[in-house]
């Protein structure tokens, strides 16, 4: 029987969440690293027993951990993140220049193909990969070197690269979200880089054809439609049907389209899932009511997800990294709040259950779907 397990990080720690395929009992092993700040955890789609996380903390700096064992036991891996060449500068909110640095690992992308292989977003923006199990590390430098870094400015959360969404038919291909700059896209493994922000606007930026600027909070494509790419941003949630060179809204009927998270469905490319919050400064659901919104058409068309859900007084968040999909045959979706809850559906979303609560805040939801 195949069986899921849900890999959660929080601001205290790393929490791994097992099940078979009915998604009802569920096993939890953690805190792992306790204490820490997890950014992300993430499992290799090439071996399932390789496991990354993301630990950063204020005293001792950036960690990278790897787990050979599904995340029985944890190794510290090379962390020498060394940007190629001089780091240079970007520009600050005011508009001086200030000097590039490293604070954190925000996103781990492993192989689809090579579990020793894996990609990294860091704060100050930019684009790592290590090819020998995370035992050293080497900038993808096309990407700030594109042209525009030096105007890339931080979004409230810091100048974060917070996604990485690679094309399952090449793996030299793929898109990039940076706070606050845009998307970017390579064809050649990032060796060059192309701004995908084309139909975008944003609050503040008088030019509305500016290639760099917008704050895209997440991306998400299906596997079976690579080109179609679905966005949710700083208010709005955009769509893209020829690989993010134009967006158009679809945020349609939701009750509010700013957030941080979208995904798809496994097996349903037009069905696709955001979480509504009140607005920029009010990081909470609108009416108190915790509710996943779902559309079956791509867009613009969309119901609230309730059932299971708190309804009353519900003042949490879901963070940008803190929804995901599995793959089994009734797709099921999972959430995490800053409250501590990680909740499931394993209908699509028709009804949820918390599966674990009053962990740490999460920060984080990936799924493995294991045979």
């Amino acid at each position: 029987m195949s069986a899921v397990r849900v890999l959660v990080g929080t601001r205290k720690g790393a929490f791994v969440l097992t099940a078979d395929g009915k998604r009802k009992d569920w096993e939890v092993s953690g805190p792992h690293f306790p204490g820490w700040e997890i950014y992300h955890v993430a499992g290799s789609p090439a071996d399932p027993d390789r496991l990354w996380a993301s630990q950063s903390g204020g005293w001792f700096g950036q960690v990278v951990q790897r787990s050979d064992d599904g995340g029985s036991t944890w190794a510290p891996v090379g962390n020498e993140f060394a940007y190629v060449g001089e780091p240079g500068t970007h520009q600050w909110y005011d508009g001086t220049p200030h000097p590039w640095e490293f604070a954190r690992v925000w996103h781990l992308e492993p192989s689809r193909t090579d579990p020793d292989s894996v990609l990294a977003g860091v704060e100050d923006a930019a684009l790592f990969r290590s090819t020998d199990g995370g035992a050293s590390w080497a900038e993808l430098p096309g990407l700030r070197g594109h042209g525009s870094g030096p105007a890339w400015q931080p979004g409230a959360g810091g100048m974060c690269l917070h996604t990485i969404v690679v094309d399952p038919r090449d793996e030299a291909r793929m898109h990039v979200a940076i706070s606050a700059a845009g998307v970017f896209r390579t064809e050649d493994a990032g060796q060059t880089w192309h701004p995908a922000n084309k139909g975008l606007v944003s609050e503040g930026i008088p030019d509305g054809d500016a290639e760099v600027g917008h704050c895209v909070h997440n991306l998400a494509i299906h596997p079976s439609r690579p080109d179609t790419l679905f966005m949710q941003k700083h208010w709005d949630v955009m769509r893209s049907d020829d690989a993010g060179a134009t967006w158009h809204d679809i945020g349609g009927d939701l009750p509010t389209d700013f957030g941080f998270p979208v995904d798809v469905h496994a097996h349903e490319p037009d069905t696709v899932y955001v979480v509504p919050i009140t607005s920029d400064s009010e990081h909470f659901p609108p009416e108190g009511k915790l509710r996943v919104y779902r559309s079956r058409t791509g867009g613009n068309e969309w119901e609230p997800l309730t059932n299971g859900l708190p309804q009353d007084h519900c003042y949490v968040n879901v963070l940008r990294d803190a929804m995901a999909v599995d793959a089994l045959d009734d797709c099921g979706v999972y959430v995490g709040t800053t409250g501590g809850q990680v909740y499931a559906s394993p209908d699509g979303g028709d009804s949820w259950a918390p599966i674990v609560r009053d962990l740490p805040a999460v920060l984080s939801v990936e799924v493995q779907t294991l045979s």
